[in-house]
């Protein structure tokens, strides 16, 4: 049903992503990365498989969890390295930090840490592919919290109504910041809000990097025959902290979490499910696998050595990337 070939980019993408978020584990704890820094791990299957189908001029907006987007994308891994650490070659010149990323080569146009403030951006990119007739994809990457923000609603009524090429992706890890979903919701039916718009929309495991990308490919194929928006909730959930690798420790305890409920979690981690896979499935070895893993690892820690030796961008061109 797969090739060997996409089976082993899904796989890459994700190693390259949780490999990437583990290494800033140290350097935010010995406060070499003084950005806040909010980790993708546990949540890669939802970028991985959602950028499998992209092309380069399709384009992708993002929020404050946005690494696992920009390195789904074809973001420059260098660049996301040197801009946590807020040197002059990250993808922001260093001037945005984690949440702040940018990489418009490769389509990915930005993240914000404003809940749901890219989604209307996302939006725009839309109307402007059907204006020009373009069959480009304009994908908004959003968590459970922007559910409850009013622009959503008013960016769906108005993606239905011109049948914009968008895709929203509400990667649902059941905790706004540290509020349970349903302290947050009366129900805890966020892929059914895109309902009453008349959008396709529908619920799957965003932990299952499969049925992430053979969603993804329907959904993105309705989108480029100009049938309109679709609406996908991911259910996945992170491995670390809110900001930073743990929410109890340095005298923080402001995890909530039942300890039940994250080793249950765990157990369904999407990177060791995905291995399991491959190994199962005979797409993979084990000696494959570390060589990937092995590769990819080197090829990081190069980079954060690197990174770490840059340039931090000049006080006199601090104003020089401002525009008024």
């Amino acid at each position: 049903m797969y090739s060997k070939k996409i089976l082993k980019e899904l796989f890459e993408t994700m190693v390259k992503i949780r490999l990437c978020e583990e290494s800033f584990i140290d350097p935010i704890l010995n406060k070499e990365a003084r950005c806040p820094v909010h980790l993708y791990a546990g949540q890669e299957a939802v970028s991985a498989g959602i950028g499998a189908v992209l092309n380069e001029k399709d384009v992708v907006f993002s929020n404050h969890r946005s690494h696992g987007h920009y390195l789904a994308k074809g973001g420059d891994l260098k660049g996301l390295i040197a801009e946590i650490y807020g040197k002059e070659t990250g993808c922001a010149r260093g001037r945005g930090g984690s949440m702040h990323l940018v990489y418009p080569e490769k389509g990915f146009l930005g993240s914000a840490p404003i809940v749901s403030g890219t989604i209307s951006l996302a939006m725009g990119a839309a109307l402007s592919f059907r204006i020009r007739n373009m069959k480009n994809v304009a994908v908004s990457f959003f968590g459970d919290g922007a559910t409850g923000e009013g622009v959503l609603f008013e960016s769906m009524n108005f993606a239905a109504l011109k049948k914009l090429p968008m895709l929203f992706v509400c990667e649902n890890n059941l905790y706004a910041t540290h509020l349970p979903i349903l302290e947050t919701h009366a129900k805890d039916n966020i892929w059914e809000m895109a309902k009453p718009f008349g959008i396709p929309s529908l619920r799957i495991d965003g932990n299952d990097v499969l049925k992430v990308f053979e969603t993804a490919q329907k959904a993105v194929k309705n989108c480029r025959s100009g049938k309109g928006p679709v609406f996908i909730e991911c259910r996945t959930y992170r491995l670390r902290g809110h900001v930073g690798p743990d929410d109890n420790i340095q005298g923080s305890h402001t995890d909530i979490r039942p300890k039940k409920e994250i080793e249950t979690w765990k157990k369904r981690d999407p990177f060791a499910k995905f291995e399991k896979y491959l190994i199962k499935n005979n797409i993979l070895d084990r000696s494959e696998i570390e060589d990937v893993k092995k590769k990819t690892e080197n090829e990081i820690k190069d980079l954060h050595v690197s990174s770490r030796n840059d340039p931090y961008p000049i006080k006199e061109n601090l104003k020089k990337y401002v525009f008024k």
